[in-house]
């Protein structure tokens, strides 16, 4: 059985790569992605665009196991088109490469924007009512994914999982950025504390991926992937100081007023620095996501949150989070 990680150079990938490698040493893995990673050894890079006809040259059967990370996920910060181009045709060149070779098993990592921006809390059964792009790209995605199952539904595997922030080594987006920000002095709680953020550790999250595989033998099946219960900003902030050390107070700031600075600051170089109106208001509104389906599924995890940042901190020899 061989591993074909669709988008594997990246964040998740990487640390997926890692966790085969540590548990089944000499098992084949190929990263197939438009950006060179072959992670020290440890897979066989392909260069491979999800959004045309994909096409490799090594030997595949249908016992093998296909993730697909490839996306274009980051929101703000490309064009619409982008994300349905990548997204939507990637989902549909995925499947048609498993239907081609007849492999039974995929992992698909969606996410929690499918929901759409809401203060209520979601469960796997809650509608999903997407109201940005890059949502509405991933669950069309989850749906070409589930069609692919539904023609051989008594043969076929699929597992759908809806991360809230990952946060880990490498992860260089939200949890980095408000790091950074609580260390330099430059975060402010945005008009309150009680934000609900939920948030899974990338290393959990490839655990639970793999322990799906192994526990799951057809049919479909969705898991908001979070600790549950979610942290508020407030819990995330307070443990991120007590584990790197950091001594400050972290004041409220009316939202209005973080809104007016941004679009002040973003023209002149804040969006670099991920400062623009609309993270303000996405640090505004809650992901109040429920993850009571991971627990309740056998699964243990590995890590408390405050284990979690600890692991990362020692992962960047308790320097920093980064």
């Amino acid at each position: 059985m061989s591993y074909f990680i669709f988008g594997g150079s990246g964040f998740i990938g990487t640390h997926l790569v890692t966790l085969i490698n540590n548990l089944y040493p000499g098992t084949p893995i190929y990263n197939l992605d438009i950006v060179e990673n072959s992670h020290e050894g440890k897979s066989t890079y392909i260069n491979c665009d999800v959004r045309s006809d994909i096409n490799v040259d090594v030997p595949i059967t249908s016992e093998d196991v296909i993730f697909n990370f490839a996306a274009v996920h980051r929101t703000p910060g490309h064009p619409d088109q982008a994300y349905f181009e990548t997204n939507i045709r990637g989902a549909e060149n995925v499947c048609a490469f498993a239907e081609k070779f007849g492999i039974k098993k995929i992992v698909f990592t969606s996410s929690i924007a499918p929901y759409g921006a809401a203060e209520d809390l979601k469960t796997e059964d809650t509608l999903p009512t997407p109201n940005t792009p890059y949502g509405i790209s991933k669950l069309v995605a989850e749906k070409i994914h589930t069609v692919w199952q539904a023609k051989k539904p008594n043969e076929r595997q699929l597992t759908i999982v809806r991360p809230g922030v990952v946060f880990g080594k490498g992860e260089n987006g939200n949890f980095t950025r408000l790091y950074w920000g609580i260390r330099s002095g430059k975060f402010f709680y945005p008009g309150r504390k009680d934000t609900i953020k939920a948030c899974i550790y990338v290393k959990e999250l490839v655990r639970f991926m793999l322990y799906r595989l192994e526990n799951h033998n057809e049919g479909v099946e969705l898991y908001n992937c979070t600790f549950e219960p979610a942290f508020t900003i407030e819990q995330i902030v307070e443990t991120m100081k007590k584990v790197t050390g950091i001594q400050r107070t972290i004041v409220k700031v009316p939202g209005s007023l973080l809104l007016t600075a941004a679009s002040i600051v973003g023209p002149l170089g804040g969006k670099a620095l991920g400062i623009c109106p609309a993270r303000v208001k996405k640090l505004m509104i809650s992901t109040n996501i429920c993850g009571k389906k991971l627990a309740d599924s056998g699964y243990k995890f590995h890590y408390t949150f405050e284990e979690a940042i600890e692991d990362w901190y020692r992962d960047n020899d308790n320097l920093y989070l980064r």
